[in-house]
């Protein structure tokens, strides 16, 4: 990879690159927290002209939008004195489809830098910061309803990374329904059953995502073909489907709790079901950057508990759960496929 440090790299630029890092991040959030990618989508503008849009100091927007230039964010033109989104800073544009804006603003908000931080108190009790004082992140999210919508848009901007993947992957031909288990507002499912008019699916997930969870699949053409299920899938599942999709659920949970959902879905399943997983899988040696690393001290942070696999203790975690790993995948949007039977 081409970010994989060189043997004879000087170490010392090695830890600055890495700290620089986060300093791009934080310029990065303000940026977004500004509105300064809404503000400049109607053509370019002086760095007086966004600060007065944006209520800010306009000397320390100048600096700021030098700092997005040299990232690729804004383009400038030294001889107008202004700045003008690029392709990459358009989609941190509120507005736009797939939006990154939702995404930033999750990762650049307060209890995400807060567990961030003290992730070697994680470390060292095993347990997020987040557990005392809400239970879980998802807690913490509920007494927020504004950040808990912008979740559910990051969510949905890397669900449809997730689905374009899948479809170039797999092909459901011959598949007649599917249920998609813990699928948030559906659109994954959404994806699959455009693409497929034939199959008739099943979104399970908690009562308090239903009610997006219709509007969603309402405004993307398939309600008539999904019906919406509020449950846990630590208890049930629809019974006999085809197939069905978990996609980046047992990251969330510690082992013993991924297979009580494995265990749930192998009870429903039919004799000629299969369970199809989206994860991210480790690789076997950690001896160069992978997105599974940087997901899994998220996981860490965030969840305590949650965590990446890798493709040994993934499959091995199957076979306990009482399936046998048919195949696995690479997605070119970062996760990997796993197609799996009813084991016996």
């Amino acid at each position: 990879m081409s970010d994989s440090p060189s043997p004879t790299a000087d170490p010392n630029a090695r830890i600055w690159e890495l700290i620089r890092g986060w300093w791009r991040f934080c310029a990065l959030n303000a940026w977004v927290e500004l509105g300064c990618p809404d503000r400049l989508a109607g053509g370019p503008l002086t760095a007086e002209q966004l600060a007065e849009r944006c209520g800010a100091h306009a000397p320390s927007m100048e600096r700021l939008l030098r700092a997005m230039a040299s990232l690729g964010v804004v383009t400038a033109d030294t001889e107008r004195g202004t700045y003008a989104l690029t392709e990459v800073g358009a989609l941190l544009r509120s507005d736009v489809p797939d939006s990154m804006h939702p995404g930033v603003a999750v990762m650049g908000e307060e209890m995400s830098w807060t567990l961030m931080g003290r992730l070697a108190d994680t470390v060292r009790s095993g347990r997020s910061p987040v557990a005392d004082s809400h239970g879980s992140l998802y807690g913490y999210y509920a007494t927020r309803p504004e950040l808990e919508k912008q979740f559910a848009a990051y969510m949905t901007a890397r669900s449809r990374s997730f689905a374009r993947g899948l479809l170039d992957a797999y092909d459901f031909s011959g598949v007649q329904t599917m249920v998609d288990v813990g699928g948030g507002v559906g659109t994954i499912i959404a994806d699959v059953l455009s693409a497929y008019p034939g199959i008739k699916g099943t979104l399970l997930d908690l009562p308090s995502v239903t009610e997006a969870a219709h509007a969603y699949l309402a405004s993307q053409g398939v309600a008539d073909r999904c019906e919406v299920v509020a449950g846990s899938f630590l208890e049930s599942v629809p019974a006999k489907a085809d197939r069905y999709l978990l996609a980046s659920i047992l990251h969330n949970w510690p082992d013993e709790t991924a297979l009580q959902i494995l265990r749930t879905v192998r009870e429903a399943m039919g004799e000629h079901s299969r369970v199809l997983l989206l994860d991210i899988l480790l690789p076997d040696v950690p001896d160069r950057p992978h997105l599974g690393y940087d997901m899994d001290i998220r996981m860490m942070a965030l969840f305590g508990e949650g965590h990446e696999r890798t493709r040994d203790a993934y499959l091995g975690l199957l076979e306990e759960g009482g399936f046998k790993p048919l195949r696995t995948i690479e997605l070119a949007s970062g996760p990997t496929l796993v197609e799996a039977a009813a084991a016996g």
